[in-house]
């Protein structure tokens, strides 16, 4: 009996540097596809057998009609909501807050819904096809149980240097490795662009802190257990105690998590390099370039060009 094994997609986001609209709904492929269809077409094919949405409850109409419904014809979903006043007991919304809590909360609001090895990715990414076979065999194989408090997970790992966008400055995971070889933290890197020598922080006084084009990078592609879910409900709850100060903006975000798991020792994080080129869409002057990729992964017969023609 093969093995039940779970992809959430993260598609609650705001989105507020796209320009307006939902990034997460807009067409790229010649069918109308969007970046998730791709996704989940990857997933399915690497032996993935559920689907969990994680949206807000406002885009449900929405999402159901533009992809929702067709993916149901295809494979199990479930939808998570992740909205602002989902808080446990004791905590409230600050006034002026706007926004989610971020990546550990969207994968909390999961927590009555997955019970099997599962995979995380964003909505708006392509990781191509490498990744997912990479992580489905790892959630097959070698995920189990926490043993002796210490947790087994994995992390698809990209280059650097070809996650980066054209038009303005991206947040990355930046992987840093041990003397070992091994993953040592993950370090949460907002403003980073590229530069002529490959890649750099643009600091807010203007300087640039030069970072390791080659260098691995967190795209928020990971492999959990389930128990992970208690894990982000016990460090949520420390995350809303510590936000004073930063009450309308702070994020309880998944690299920032794993990253403390990995300093205390809890937590043993394979690392699956994939070389698969890896692009997404941030601002909304990248979807020229995203839908031109997906027209020349078209042309070298990756994908069909009515990608769902076949009921597959």
């Amino acid at each position: 009996m093969m093995k039940s094994t779970t992809l959430v997609i993260m598609a609650a986001g705001i989105g507020s540097r796209f320009g307006g609209g939902i990034k997460q709904l807009t067409s790229f492929g010649p069918s109308g596809e969007i970046i998730m269809d791709y996704s989940i077409h990857d997933a399915i094919e690497a032996g993935f057998n559920k689907i969990v949405f994680v949206i807000r409850k406002s885009m449900l109409s929405d999402f159901r009609q533009i992809i929702g419904d067709r993916i149901e014809k295809l494979i199990p979903v479930s939808y998570a909501f992740q909205e602002l006043n989902d808080l446990p007991e004791g905590f409230t919304v600050p006034e002026g807050r706007v926004k989610p809590w971020g990546t550990g909360q969207a994968i909390l609001c999961c927590r009555d819904l997955i019970h099997e090895p599962f995979a995380v990715i964003n909505a708006d990414d392509y990781y191509g096809k490498d990744a997912f076979r990479k992580v489905h065999e790892f959630l097959v194989k070698s995920a189990q149980e926490r043993k002796d408090g210490i947790y087994t997970f994995c992390m698809a790992g990209f280059v650097l240097k070809n996650t980066l966008s054209e038009h303005g400055g991206v947040t990355r995971g930046i992987c840093r490795m041990g003397a070992d070889g091994a993953l040592a933290e993950i370090v949460e890197t907002r403003n980073v662009v590229r530069t002529k020598d490959g890649a750099a922080v643009l600091n807010e006084d203007g300087t640039m802190t030069a970072l390791d084009p080659d260098g691995l990078v967190s795209m928020n592609f990971w492999g959990f257990t389930p128990e992970f879910m208690e894990e982000l409900e016990r460090g949520f709850k420390d995350f809303l105690s510590n936000i004073e100060g930063n009450e309308l903006k702070a994020e309880y975000l998944l690299p920032t998590i794993v990253d403390g798991m990995l300093k205390e020792k809890r937590v043993d994080l394979s690392v699956l390099q994939s070389d698969d080129r890896w692009f997404g869409v941030t601002y909304k002057e990248d979807v020229p370039y995203v839908k031109e990729a997906f027209s020349q992964l078209i042309k070298q017969g990756v994908y069909a060009e009515n990608l769902y023609a076949d009921g597959t």
